[in-house]
């Protein structure tokens, strides 16, 4: 699991960049107006391109979005896409060291849960090689890595796990009544008159 960004809203975010610095492009103002038109546009309310909702660019931004489509030397609207960072999808505060003992710790003990993790990272390689829990806790949801429910071996279980248990025969009190005869009781004959 990643968390980059769907290249559909990295386009849609360009457009609607361009959409708002493109008729400057297109018709320069004047020397001297530049600045003017920019404090105009920064008071115009535009919709979010992912959630349409209403949204204000400031003065600054939209200047900052005017020079790089200027500058660029082919397509203006490329230039306006958001940046994927460069470390997406990667955990850089986890260390190869940190994320071995992560795995081998789960590898061990799937049932615990991720504070006892953590708790067991702390003790084994020390606080200031180990990140925050949170930071803990998104790698391994991020790695599908769940606490998985603890298998009894109690003397009980084995004993349950030999016999046959029906679902019908003890829902409540009184449930099922059943004719027994005497002989898979134990009683004898004359005891049963």
């Amino acid at each position: 699991m990643t968390d980059q960004p769907d290249p559909a809203d990295r386009d849609r975010w360009a457009r609607l960049r361009f959409a708002i610095i493109g008729p400057l492009l297109a018709a320069p103002p004047a020397k001297g107006e530049l600045q003017d038109a920019l404090r105009a546009l920064s008071r115009r309310t535009w919709e979010h391109p992912t959630t349409g909702s209403p949204i204000q660019f400031g003065k600054s931004t939209l200047e900052r979005w005017f020079y790089a489509a200027r500058r660029a030397s082919q397509d203006p609207v490329a230039v306006l896409k958001t940046k994927v960072r460069s470390d997406a999808g990667r955990h850089r505060m986890l260390s190869p060291r940190l994320i071995e003992a992560i795995h081998a710790q789960y590898r061990d003990h799937p049932s615990w849960s991720v504070q006892l993790h953590y708790d067991n990272l702390v003790a084994l390689l020390g606080k200031e090689d180990v990140p925050s829990y949170a930071t803990v806790r998104r790698y391994f949801a991020a790695q599908g890595m769940r606490k998985t429910p603890r298998r009894s071996h109690s003397k009980a279980s084995e004993q349950f796990a030999r016999r046959e248990i029906r679902s019908y025969e003890a829902e409540h009190c009184n449930a099922v009544w059943r004719m027994r005869s005497p002989e898979l009781c134990g009683v004898g004959e004359e005891q049963a008159k």
